[in-house]
């Protein structure tokens, strides 16, 4: 991948992976998915991560001469609400990050490698107006044992504490960052 070629080329060893891949596309039923649309999501959204996570690890991996490392996936609270009605391929693709962290961190650990996940719930971002509703979050927000939406800013911090030495005994972990959403 000419991405991680360019890091090995033009920057310091690679100690940390965020897998930040997510995508929406229209809102719709069960009954409106096709096989091109489920695709496309399980592509974005899985496909990606799995093919930067193994590249990361390549690198990271002592038994490969790397110094070990920290990957954080972006998973969502979708994963474990299922998003029926609206986003139910857009879930069933984020539970399967959810599956793959648990796997990688079992798998790596011996490596060096800690991986963890966060689970945004409704967060203040550009991809519901992908999905076609620019206003979800303040449609949600009072459901919320919070009663308001989250910040990207928040959702980051997370991801910087997993990737950081303050999470150094951390791996197979999941950070809910819902509002109170169980």
């Amino acid at each position: 991948m000419r991405l991680f070629e360019t890091i090995d080329r033009e920057l310091s060893p690679l100690r940390a992976l965020v897998n930040n891949a997510g995508s929406l596309d229209k809102q719709s039923s069960l009954f409106e998915l096709d096989a091109s649309r489920i695709n496309n999501m399980l592509r974005q959204n899985v496909t990606s991560t799995f093919l930067c996570s193994r590249e990361a690890a390549v690198r990271m991996a002592i038994s490969r001469g790397g110094a070990g490392g920290a990957i954080v996936n972006v998973s969502s609270v979708a994963a474990r609400t299922g998003a029926p009605g609206e986003y139910t391929h857009y879930a069933a693709s984020k539970g399967a990050i959810d599956t793959l962290t648990v796997g990688m961190a079992k798998e790596l650990a011996s490596e060096g490698i800690r991986v963890n996940a966060v689970r945004p719930g409704f967060i203040y971002t550009d991809i519901h107006a992908d999905g076609g509703e620019p206003g979800r979050v303040d449609r949600i927000k009072t459901t919320l044992p919070m009663q308001r939406g989250g910040q990207a800013s928040e959702v980051a911090e997370a991801i910087v504490w997993l990737l950081s030495e303050k999470a150094s005994y951390t791996t197979g972990s999941f950070l809910e960052l819902s509002g109170g959403r169980v």
